[in-house]
């Protein structure tokens, strides 16, 4: 059994990991909310600038033309992926699990993929993966604005139209709830427009022309999307570490009460062999 000097050392040791997990928690907390509720709001107009595109597609007057964000590759060369991961760890098991759907995407593959990896753990994946590196992109705050992920969404684009790679995926993940969030992987490029019913198609006027409108609205659209995925992984972070905090600060509960309990009966035996001592000394000199 270990001395009373290094079970109070442990004890000590173990309180200081609990009130920094404490802190971390209280300040995941504090973000918790702004971050849900940024994410939750951007979904409305993401929902809706999709079915605009959806009915951009359907419109007989786009029969014919031939928009570079919405071509479908015949022949797929290159896959590109934008990984969305974190700047810091403990956050459970977030990072892991996305790491490991990507994965599995990438050894189903035929085709070289490559990636554009947003976070240091995303850049960390895909170095110690060997994974070809596009671009990274690295220190966003927990208040992204929309300025911060174009450069994000211009590299994609601009890879996809000059046919460096012919298709693109978006990796993040998805806030659902506090305790719950889950990875996804979806096709970014080309623009697949989802299905609309017909109940609720938009009567659209379009001015100046499908064309004009278009060339402004796909673009846009892309760079919704990633910066959609970026505040999703800023709400799904800050959960995840509010919760793996909490865990871990009731785990280091959990081992100082086992420290606490080790030190008293070691204090115990201490005192029972110093008993023992004095009684057989006290003997000895009787005798």
């Amino acid at each position: 059994m270990a001395s009373t000097q290094i079970l109070r050392r442990r004890i000590r040791s173990v309180e200081g990991t609990a009130k920094i997990c404490r802190a971390m928690e209280m300040i995941a907390t504090a973000k918790r909310k702004r971050t849900q509720n940024q994410a939750l709001a951007g979904r409305p107009y993401n929902e809706k600038i999709s079915q605009v595109i959806a009915d951009m597609a359907i419109h007989p007057k786009l029969e014919g033309e031939v928009y570079p964000l919405l071509e479908a590759r015949k022949e797929i060369r290159r896959i590109a992926i934008i990984y969305v991961a974190t700047d810091r760890g403990l956050c459970g098991g977030l990072n892991a699990n996305l790491s490991r759907l990507v994965a599995k995407f990438i050894l189903e593959q035929d085709v070289p993929v490559t990636l554009i990896t947003v976070g240091r753990k995303g850049r960390s994946f895909a170095r110690h993966s060997e994974v070809d590196i596009r671009a990274e992109f690295s220190g966003m705050s927990d208040r992204p604005a929309l300025f911060d992920t174009l450069p994000i969404s211009r590299v994609v684009i601009d890879d996809f139209i000059s046919e460096t790679v012919d298709k693109v995926y978006l990796a993040y993940p998805r806030f659902v709830n506090t305790a719950v969030q889950q990875p996804v992987l979806e096709a970014l490029l080309p623009v697949e427009p989802p299905e609309v019913p017909v109940t609720q198609r938009g009567g659209f006027i379009w001015e100046p022309g499908p064309r004009d409108i278009a060339d402004q609205l796909l673009p846009r659209y892309v760079e919704m999307e990633v910066y959609h995925a970026v505040l999703e992984l800023v709400a799904s972070e800050q959960s995840a570490r509010m919760v793996a905090m909490r865990n871990a600060g009731d785990s280091a509960k959990d081992v100082i009460q086992d420290l606490v309990l080790t030190l008293n009966k070691a204090r115990q035996e201490t005192v029972t062999k110093e008993i023992c001592d004095i009684c057989g000394g006290v003997e000895s000199l009787e005798s």
